[in-house]
């Protein structure tokens, strides 16, 4: 059936896909970025939810309209894999990529770029080391967050040109691989990090950090790995985890807390997942719609805040990134 409201799906070999009704119909990207390109990455606009970008192996794309059409910003990026995208809130001109390794910024809308040296180990244990996410602060949006792969988590107070290493977040160095990242300001702001181990959350500004655990599938499982993460627009206590078995493992579940991570139950998934739930997302102006997506091309949708989720008919391959828009 046709909802309101566009899901774009990014994938590793196949591209970028778009549907403009909700998952009933699809289109497959492919002019002016390859239809066979790699897709890791995607953002909506803060300020306009019909404006999006997504990144690729080859460059960075946005569209006006939904993903209708679309044009490439020219940048140094091409040729280097891009992992995450953020928009400021407050300037919308200023743009941070992150890539394989460290990151990109512009303050023009994607005219002029510059390479941000954030100081990331090179010698991380999977090699050169990715940017797998990058938050602009709510609170203060020269602050800027970033999660890097088996290297921690990164902070900027004077956006993004200067980086401190915070703290590790766990005894091993794959307690900072990490995975998701998210903000609930607050009169004590949490900030949360995914990893293989489960769920970190700092309430001192990253200076320390506790872990949280989900339940393994199997008793002979090492743990129970986590992937993406999102608050609820509307209701940041709400909170939904994207869980594996494995990277990229063969079952999967999307956890689901109403308040604000101290208790979670597995969302009620209509067909058990082939994979880790890799990716998630959603959308302020449609609070109660959320998507999500395992590794290996099932892809989920909630129309009522996560309560009830479906399955849509088309799968894909290697699905990296998901995002929502309203019409």
């Amino acid at each position: 059936m046709a909802k309101d409201y566009t899901i774009c799906v990014g994938s590793v070999g196949g591209g970028l896909s778009v549907s403009p009704d909700g998952g009933a119909t699809w289109n497959r990207i492919r002019t002016p970025m390859p239809s066979e390109c790699n897709v890791r990455a995607s953002c909506v606009y803060p300020d306009d939810p019909h404006r999006i970008l997504v990144g690729t192996d080859v460059g960075v794309y946005r569209s006006e309209d939904r993903g209708v059409t679309w044009a490439r910003l020219e940048s140094p990026i091409d040729g280097i894999q891009v992992w995450s995208l953020a928009v400021d809130p407050v300037d919308p001109d200023t743009i941070f990529v992150g890539t394989r390794p460290e990151a990109f910024r512009s303050r023009d809308g994607g005219k002029k770029w510059e390479h941000l040296s954030m100081g990331v180990n090179m010698q991380c244990p999977v090699g050169t080391p990715r940017t797998t996410n990058i938050i602009v602060d709510p609170r203060d949006h020269r602050t800027i967050w970033a999660g890097i792969e088996v290297d921690g988590v990164y902070k900027s107070l004077d956006g993004g040109n200067r980086w401190v290493h915070l703290p590790e977040l766990g005894p091993d160095p794959f307690h900072g691989d990490i995975h998701g990242m998210a903000i609930k300001p607050g009169r004590t702001t949490s900030i949360y990090c995914t990893s293989p181990f489960g769920m970190a959350t700092s309430t001192d500004e990253g200076e320390s950090w506790s872990y949280q655990h989900f339940p393994k599938f199997n008793p002979n499982d090492n743990r129970s790995y986590c992937r993406g993460l999102i608050l609820k627009a509307d209701n940041p206590n709400v909170m939904f985890v994207g869980n594996g078995d494995a990277i990229p493992g063969v079952t999967g579940a999307i956890r689901h807390s109403k308040d604000g991570g101290r208790t979670w139950r597995a969302a009620p998934l209509p067909v058990e997942p082939n994979s880790v739930v890799y990716w998630m997302a959603n959308n302020p102006a449609m609070p109660n719609v959320i998507v999500a997506a395992s590794l290996y091309g099932y892809v989920y949708t909630s129309d009522d805040g996560g309560e009830t989720w479906q399955k849509l008919k088309k799968e894909f391959g290697e699905i990296r990134t998901v995002a929502v828009m309203p019409h």
